[in-house]
């Protein structure tokens, strides 16, 4: 029926009881705040519930012994009660806000660091709006819970006191209340199971608006392109309507328990009015005990209401608890088995009988064997598909291989520490990402402690450091979002600085210069051979320039190597290298746009 609110590939369904241990366990580190707002909560039950008393009294004092001094001091003392119950209430609230503010920050936190540890098959499965929405909603509706649920707490200590001062008034009228109550429960239980499912959904549907949006604002420049603005509007406002449909469909099942208890509340007041009524006039109780039980009757009701509607709300609460819990126990896929701490890799890679796939059923590698040489640059060239980004990604740890090894320095990348492994590989996208920050704060982004004159020199090694100063605050000069205030060459020169700073003995350019102009690109040449002279290099190749310029030429063809050598060697086969440098580095020669100048003329 809904469309898109289908449960995540790591969502599980975990028992109540479970969820609610769980939830103690984080409040654990926060118990003093606990005690301290459980001590509050009782002093301030007891004074809401003496209020009714001390007024039952007032009244009586008035119809029998009418005295202003006593009338007054019960005023006063009515006043002094309720006093006390703002100044409970003022302390519990602040420190129930610590408690669970912290609590909240704490799951954030485990959540956060969980899905950081993903490899990126995690993030090619869950869209990121979907998991921000678990970060930030759900643990803000987990917080709003456990609030809800201290006030039920609160309400529960007041309806006690209540009971016990109404049974010492009249038992008769008391016992009714008490057989009345279990069905105030009953009805809460019975919405308990539609309240979990729609409010799931309703968490979902929210996902989904969060996740649209984001996507669809990350690539706005082609819905404009495009002219695909009204398109884009008509996608989300299906998406919204669809949880406007859920959420509205939750907050009736939500809401639709209170007029039902309403009915029973009338019920027995009604009852209660009629027995209390006659009682009055036999004489049984007062004026003031009569208006004690029924001004009782209402600091009742209202915390039986509370208490008995709160069971649908919990599972409010519970749902997006289960959704934080289901993304901080998903376990990474990428795991290391030792964490050994290599001071200074060499650089000599082999892939060893490798497998890998992406999706099950799908192989990018059968069985998939290279070697390369510390020090030595190797250009990986075939047609989409053929494995070349995929090689450059498992090197990287990015995704977890299904079978076979890959060693660096004859030790499984299995067994490095993560962190420092990746110290020592450096990667060079295709398409660059800055982050929102200065030039500098992005090239020293991999490094602590780095001073402008790094970032320089750094720069300096990529084709030099001058179109800096053309920026209005130079170094200091934020990108914006992704970039946006650079070119894309400007953007590529500053992720070649970022790497180059880090000083990685495995390069890995990934199409690196696929997105510069010729101008641009002229610059680093010269620097990418200085840079790549001594280092292991693996170069997805897209300029004839990187074919021409490196020790080894690997052609893949679905997976696997189909030819290996140098250019001229590779040329004189007349092979598949052949085939690819006519279709893809052909023209970028200057023979080729020689002879192309003679047809002309």
């Amino acid at each position: 029926m809904w469309v898109g609110l289908e449960a995540e590939e790591y969502d599980r369904e975990i028992r109540d009881k479970t969820l609610v241990k769980r939830i103690f366990e984080y409040f654990k580190p926060y118990k003093k705040y606990m005690y301290i707002v459980i001590f509050l909560l009782i002093l301030s039950s007891l004074s809401n519930s003496f209020v009714p008393f001390i007024t039952s009294i007032a009244i009586n004092n008035i119809a029998t012994s009418p005295s202003l001094f006593s009338f007054t001091l019960l005023i006063g003392l009515i006043l002094v009660l309720n006093i006390l119950v703002y100044v409970f209430n003022y302390f519990r609230y602040i420190y129930a806000a610590r408690a669970i503010g912290n609590v909240e920050l704490d799951l954030r936190k485990n959540a956060t660091e969980s899905v950081l540890d993903h490899d990126l098959s995690f993030f090619d499965k869950n869209p990121v709006g979907k998991i921000v929405s678990r970060i930030n909603t759900d643990s803000r509706d987990f917080a709003q819970t456990v609030d809800l649920t201290i006030e039920v707490a609160s309400n529960f200590i007041v309806m006690i006191i209540l009971i016990i001062l109404l049974f010492l008034f009249n038992i008769t009228l008391t016992m009714v209340i008490i057989i009345i109550i279990p069905i105030f429960f009953i009805i809460a239980l019975a919405y308990r199971k539609f309240a979990r499912k729609m409010t799931l959904l309703g968490q979902r549907a929210l996902a989904s608006v969060n996740a649209f949006v984001k996507e669809s604002f990350s690539g706005i420049q082609i819905a404009k392109t495009f002219r695909q603005e009204s398109k884009l509007y008509g996608q989300f406002d299906q998406v919204n309507i669809q949880s406007y449909k859920v959420n509205l469909k939750r907050a009736l099942i939500l809401n639709a328990i209170f007029p039902t208890l309403s009915i029973i509340q009338g019920i027995v007041l009604t009852i209660l009015v009629y027995y209390g009524g006659n009682f009055l006039i036999l004489g049984v109780f007062s004026v003031g005990e009569f208006n004690f039980f029924f001004q009782s009757l209402s600091f009742l009701f209202f915390p039986l209401l509370t208490i008995a509607s709160f069971w649908p709300q919990f599972q409010s609460g519970l749902s997006a608890s289960e959704r934080i819990f289901a993304i901080i126990d998903t376990m990474p896929v990428v795991v290391q088995n030792d964490n050994i701490m290599p001071s200074k890799l060499r650089g000599e890679i082999e892939f060893r009988n490798l497998i890998f796939q992406y999706d099950e059923g799908k192989k990018v590698f059968d069985n998939f064997s290279l070697k390369i040489n510390t020090g030595e640059s190797v250009a990986l060239v075939g047609h989409t598909g053929a494995g070349k980004s995929s090689i450059a990604k498992l090197i990287a740890r990015f995704y977890e291989f299904q079978g076979g090894d890959i060693l660096v320095d004859g030790i499984s990348i299995r067994n490095y520490d993560l962190k420092k492994y990746r110290e020592q590989i450096g990667l060079i996208p295709q398409t660059p990402f800055l982050w929102s920050d200065t030039v500098e704060k992005n090239i020293s982004y991999g490094c602590s402690a780095v001073n402008c004159d790094d970032v320089t020199v750094a720069l300096d090694r990529t084709g030099g450091s001058e179109w800096v100063n053309s920026l209005p605050e130079g170094l200091q000069t934020n990108v914006g979002e992704r970039g946006v205030f650079l070119s894309m060459g400007q953007r590529q020169l500053v992720v070649f600085a970022r790497v180059l700073l880090q000083d990685p003995t495995i390069l890995i350019l990934d199409e690196a210069t696929a997105s510069i102009d010729p101008f641009t690109e002229t610059k680093i040449q010269d620097a990418m051979e200085k840079t790549i002279q001594g280092r292991t290099s693996i170069i997805i190749a897209h300029r004839l320039w990187t074919v021409r310029h490196v020790d080894r030429i690997v052609v893949l063809d679905h997976g696997k190597i189909v030819e290996q050598g140098n250019h001229e060697e590779l040329m004189k086969q007349g092979g598949t290298y052949a085939k690819l440098y006519d279709t893809y580095f052909r023209h970028q020669s200057l023979k080729y746009i020689e002879e192309m100048g003679k047809v002309k003329n």
